[in-house]
């Protein structure tokens, strides 16, 4: 392995070693990580608007576009009607809310095993090491 001093090069890594760990976790629920951070906050804003919520998460627009056609073609979703044709607001369906139920004790399993590897003040440092770069 090539050794670098680039910040985002040991990012994206751990970025990506980290995503295939919990989307293992998640894999017999159907989803992926991002899927299940994305039903996570719609479950905590209750039908926000496209805008808010990809502000709440830190994408753009398209981006979350792209990932919510998923989950409603898979019924986890829907979209309704906003104040106007460009503020629509998200759901999440029956369907949604029960796969989160069922899934979030595997993504917590993963949580702690990461937990368990880093030890709590290094998981703690490197939250607010992350927050500090967001």
């Amino acid at each position: 392995m090539l050794t670098s001093e680039c910040i985002c090069t040991h990012l994206r890594r751990a970025a990506r070693g980290v995503s295939r760990h919990y989307d293992e976790a998640l894999a017999d629920f159907g989803i992926n990580v991002a899927q299940f951070s994305l039903l996570r906050h719609l479950q905590r804003l209750d039908q926000p608007s496209i805008t808010s919520l990809a502000e709440a998460m830190g994408l753009d627009r398209s981006t979350l576009g792209r990932n919510l056609r998923v989950l409603e073609a898979d019924g986890l979703v829907t979209l309704g009607e906003g104040s106007d044709q460009r503020n629509r607001l998200v759901c999440l369906t029956e369907a949604g809310k029960a796969c989160l139920a069922a899934a979030h004790p595997a993504w917590e399993q993963a949580q702690l095993q990461l937990v368990e590897h880093l030890g709590e003040s290094q998981r703690d440092e490197l939250v607010r090491l992350l927050e500090r770069l967001a």
